[in-house]
C-alpha cells in the first residue's frame, strides 16, 4: 500500500523553496519505487510505495469560477453534478482526485482533465479493474483544516488483496497522520478510468 506524510513548514520555519526541499529529501521515502508530492504552502504531501504508480495531490479550498469546474470535467461528470458545481469544497475534490490520477499516471501536463473520470465518482474507489491491474483511489482525511487531498494508486493484478486499503479504522477514507516522527525528521507516514 502507498504510504503518505504531511510535512509541515511552519515546524521548521521554512519558506516554501525550503519545504520543496524537504518534501523531495524526506527520508522515508527515500529509495522507493515511485513518489509524488503536492504542495500548497505552507504545506506538503509526500506519497511513496512499491506500487508502479503514485499520486498525490492537496488542494486549498477556494471559490471556483463555475466554468473552470465545467472546463474540467468529462460530459458524464457535467450531467452528473448538475447544479452542484457552485459547491467549492466539491469542486476542488474533483480537481484534486483528478490531479492525484494524473500524477500517478506519469505526468500530470500530459492528462486533459475533460478525458480523466474523477475518482471522487469511481465505485467503490476502484476503476480499470482487469488484466493491467486495478486503480485505486482515497479522498485523505486529516489534510488540514480548508484543504483536501486524494491519493491514487495501481494495484498490480497480482497484488491486489495486499494492496486494498484497509478500511476498518478510517471508514471510507484514509487518515494522513502530520504528528511529527523525530526518527526521520518528518510528519509521522502512514500507509493508506484509466
Amino acid at each position: 500500500r502507498p504510504r503518505i506524510a504531511l510535512l509541515d513548514a511552519r515546524e521548521r520555519g521554512l519558506d516554501e523553496a525550503g519545504l520543496r526541499a524537504w518534501a523531495r529529501a524526506y527520508p522515508p521515502a527515500a529509495g522507493a519505487a515511485c513518489v509524488s508530492r503536492s504542495y500548497r504552502w505552507p504545506y506538503a504531501l509526500v506519497a511513496w510505495g512499491a506500487a508502479a504508480r503514485v499520486g498525490v495531490d492537496l488542494e486549498r479550498l477556494e471559490p471556483l469560477d463555475r466554468g473552470f469546474a465545467e472546463s474540467i470535467c468529462t460530459p458524464d461528470e457535467r450531467a452528473a453534478l448538475g447544479a452542484r458545481f457552485d459547491d467549492p469544497a466539491l469542486v476542488a475534490s474533483l480537481w484534486c482526485g483528478k490531479e492525484a490520477l494524473a500524477k500517478a499516471l506519469g505526468d500530470p501536463l500530459a492528462h486533459d482533465p475533460r478525458r480523466l473520470q474523477a475518482p471522487l465518482l469511481w465505485p467503490r474507489g476502484e476503476a480499470g479493474i482487469g488484466e493491467a491491474g486495478t486503480w485505486r483511489a482515497e479522498a485523505l482525511d486529516g489534510v488540514p483544516d480548508g484543504h483536501v487531498g486524494w491519493l491514487c494508486w495501481r494495484v498490480p493484478p497480482d497484488r491486489p488483496a495486499a494492496d486494498a486499503p484497509d478500511r476498518s479504522a478510517a471508514g471510507d477514507r484514509h487518515k494522513v497522520d502530520s504528528t511529527p516522527d523525530r526518527a526521520s525528521g518528518g510528519a509521522e507516514a502512514l500507509p493508506i478510468a484509466a
